[in-house]
């Protein structure tokens, strides 16, 4: 009895509760009523926009904007295009084991590839092209080894390519091409003087030979060295250059020159040079209109933050071209498309299926690219 007692009184303390809510809501409904309309006449909005949740959609679209020139914030940049992949086509951060410290900053800023190399065109560099290649091993579905640790005036130079090819490196760079006014590169020892001196043109044949890029540092940018560079365009159709920082103390209008009579050259763009150097005498708009003309010739990089602030602003300006160029398939294109296509381009080697068949005497290798063979000896699922 005691208990259906307690039922029923508690049944009637919630009705009494209940009652004692609805008046409160009715109360504040025909409060807020009134309001409603005071809202509705000062900000033009209606009661049921007010109440509407906001969107996923709409969060992003309000989010705060940086007021430094007028400038979307990097956040803003990350979520608008973090989902299109992007390859830092030039990196240095090989040397000093560099690439260690940057992991956690390239996962935030969604960096899916990086061209990993160190030193240019010195002693040194057989170190850090060592590093940049225990980096591959480690994690060959995000770094893209190359290699300059040969002195291009000795024949050896041919030895060390076709092995390192052989290997499994992707490409040859970062190789001083030329340099004169560079205040690391004019120095280093195994530069050459211009992009046909020494053992550079029978190099370029062995690239060919493997469809291995070779990124090429020259500067100045104009002159004797350029009609140098175009000899080596001209001499070997069949070989994929990329003009290193193609945009640094160079105008748009000798990219473009390139461009249109070269279609084995592509344009390596430094994007933290013409945004963030005050010594680019171009804005990123002077460059846009020749990117729109060569979708397919153009690629980013970092230069791992060569000569600016740090290497992540570096990235971040890169994530302004892709903003500047108002097309999302074209910035996936420059972005990562034009690399990714050179990169997947490259059969696998002798020396590589001989690897993979030690592992599994059955494989299909006939058909592999090198990408797919470096995965297949090096990747977590191998």
């Amino acid at each position: 009895m005691k208990r259906g007692k307690f039922v029923v009184m508690s049944k009637m303390k919630t009705i009494t509760i209940n009652l004692s809510i609805v008046i409160l809501i009715a109360t504040a409904a025909g409060i807020w009523l009134l309001q409603s309309s005071d809202v509705k006449e000062t900000t033009g909005k209606t009661a049921e926009a007010l109440e509407a949740p906001a969107t996923a959609a709409a969060i992003a679209s309000s989010s705060p904007v940086s007021t430094v020139n007028g400038q979307k914030s990097f956040a803003d940049l990350l979520r608008q295009y973090g989902s299109l992949p992007l390859a830092d086509a030039h990196n240095h951060d090989a040397s000093g084991g560099a690439y260690n410290r940057m992991m956690d900053t390239w996962k935030r800023d969604a960096m899916d590839r990086v061209v990993l190399f160190g030193d240019v065109s010195e002693r040194s560099a057989i170190a850090t092209d060592a590093t940049a290649w225990n980096a591959y091993v480690d994690r060959p579905d995000f770094f893209t080894p190359y290699f300059s640790g040969f002195d291009l005036h000795d024949k050896s130079s041919l030895d060390v390519v076709r092995t390192n090819l052989e290997k499994g490196y992707f490409g040859l760079g970062e190789i001083a091409a030329a340099s004169t006014f560079s205040p690391v590169v004019s120095r280093v020892e195994w530069k050459a003087n211009d992009p046909m001196d020494g053992f550079l043109p029978k190099i370029y044949d062995i690239c060919a030979e493997y469809k291995a890029p070779i990124l090429l540092h020259i500067d100045p940018p104009n002159g004797a060295v350029i009609d140098k560079l175009e000899e080596a365009l001209d001499a070997h159709p069949k070989t994929i250059f990329i003009f290193g920082h193609a945009n640094a103390f160079n105008s748009p209008e000798n990219v473009k020159k390139l461009l249109e009579k070269y279609s084995n050259l592509y344009a390596d763009f430094f994007a933290g040079f013409t945004v963030l150097d005050p010594a680019s005498s171009n804005k990123l708009e002077d460059f846009i209109p020749v990117m729109k003309q060569f979708p397919d010739r153009f690629m980013l990089s970092s230069d791992s933050g060569y000569g600016v602030k740090s290497e992540e602003a570096a990235i971040e300006a890169m994530y302004r071209v892709m903003d500047a160029l108002n097309d999302p398939n074209l910035a996936r294109k420059i972005a990562y498309d034009n690399l990714d296509a050179i990169i997947r381009s490259a059969p696998a080697t002798r020396t590589q299926k001989e690897a993979i068949l030690k592992q599994d005497p059955s494989r299909d290798v006939s058909k592999l690219s090198k990408l797919e063979a470096g995965l297949i000896l090096w990747g977590k699922s191998k």
